[in-house]
């Protein structure tokens, strides 16, 4: 049985309730369960081919809303970085990898309805899972979202709610709704199902390489899902014995909105007093997070492995898309970051997601 647990302050509840966060201190859960057995790597041949592959050590079994996610690519870029190709997922970003996670979840607890709020590839991914488990979904998306992404979000049935303001007023919207009875809140951000999703981007590495990891995974960091995923599964394959050493993690955000980046290097343990006014404009929308809940696990996060953060301007952003472009790949603005961040390293091995599709923004101005 897995039961959600408070960081904050041990506070304990059930996963089959629709409490979506700690009652107490209201910030987000996170899970304890017990795998199924260490994950054999000589099991692993003639599995299904997603991330389901991986059920020993993930909280939910045997699921009906998968549409096929996971086992993306692994494609070198040089010598030392490569790009596993997260945009080739069912609805074009890595977030599937979590909200398959969130609706199989809903589906067996059955709620009156499923709300959701995202910066647009959350939402989509929440939206097209939710119709594959039939449930009724809502999803709440800031005011100027990307077109493609608010349409796609439309085409899966689901109700699109566009919220006047930044994407931290979206998502007190989406929790106001949470609170009425009979709602499932698919938050990537509070529901520690969605980590556990993400994790299998790492078990997908560390099987492509062989049976083990690169030197560092450097990730974007928003609402940090995708590194905290990628700290769960370097711990979980390190205790498992399965991996030497752990990589080191590096966080990239937009420096126009680099709170956790600003946050790490001033030596902080929490996010600093935020500026007045609202955030800065940047390409990287999936990224431009001015408060994320759980910026204290993810600073600890990049801290214990070693890693760091780094920041990349809106110039860097349009010459990494195009340049990626040039080599194949068009990547949408927020998943090209990493890519600007640490595409000419030589002195160590990287991996870099592109996680989510270039028609989701098209091509920056």
């Amino acid at each position: 049985m897995a039961t959600y647990r408070c960081p904050q302050d041990g506070t304990l509840a059930e996963t089959t309730s629709l409490t979506w966060c700690c009652p107490v201190c209201r910030g987000p859960w996170d899970l304890d369960f017990e795998s199924a057995g260490p994950l054999r790597p000589d099991a692993l041949s003639g599995r299904v081919n997603s991330l389901w592959r991986y059920e020993e050590v993930l909280p939910l079994s045997s699921p009906v809303t998968t549409l096929g996610e996971g086992r993306t690519p692994l494609v070198p870029l040089t010598g030392t970085v490569s790009a596993k190709l997260d945009f080739l997922m069912p609805t074009l970003s890595f977030k599937d990898r979590g909200a398959v996670m969130l609706a199989e979840l809903a589906r067996r607890l059955s709620p009156g309805r499923v709300v959701a709020d995202s910066s647009g590839n959350a939402g989509t991914a929440v939206a097209a899972y939710c119709a594959r488990a039939a449930l009724p979904c809502t999803v709440y998306v800031p005011e100027g979202t990307s077109p493609k992404k608010t349409e796609q979000i439309r085409a899966h049935g689901a109700r699109l709610e566009i919220v006047p303001g930044d994407r931290e007023s979206t998502a007190l919207a989406a929790r106001a709704a949470a609170d009425e009875p009979g709602t499932f809140y698919a938050s990537h951000v509070f529901n520690p199902y969605f980590l556990h999703g993400t994790k299998t981007y790492v078990y997908e590495l560390w099987e492509d390489l062989g049976g083990r990891l690169p030197d560092a995974i450097a990730v974007p960091v928003g609402n940090g899902t995708l590194l905290l995923g990628a700290a769960l599964a370097t711990a979980e394959l390190h205790a498992q014995g399965l991996i030497d050493t752990r990589p080191a993690l590096v966080a990239v955000q937009a420096e126009a909105v680099s709170p956790l980046a600003a946050a790490f290097h001033a030596g902080a343990q929490d996010l600093l007093e935020a500026p007045a006014g609202p955030a800065s404009p940047t390409l990287a929308e999936g990224i431009a997070i001015p408060r994320p809940p759980r910026a204290r696990a993810i600073l600890a996060a990049v801290r214990e492995s070693g890693g760091t953060f780094l920041t990349v301007t809106e110039d860097q952003i349009r010459s990494a898309q195009l340049d990626l472009a040039a080599r194949g790949f068009y990547v949408e603005t927020t998943g090209v970051a990493c890519w600007a961040a640490v595409g000419g390293w030589t002195d160590r091995s990287v991996v870099v997601p592109l996680c989510g599709a270039g028609l989701k923004t098209g091509l920056a101005g």
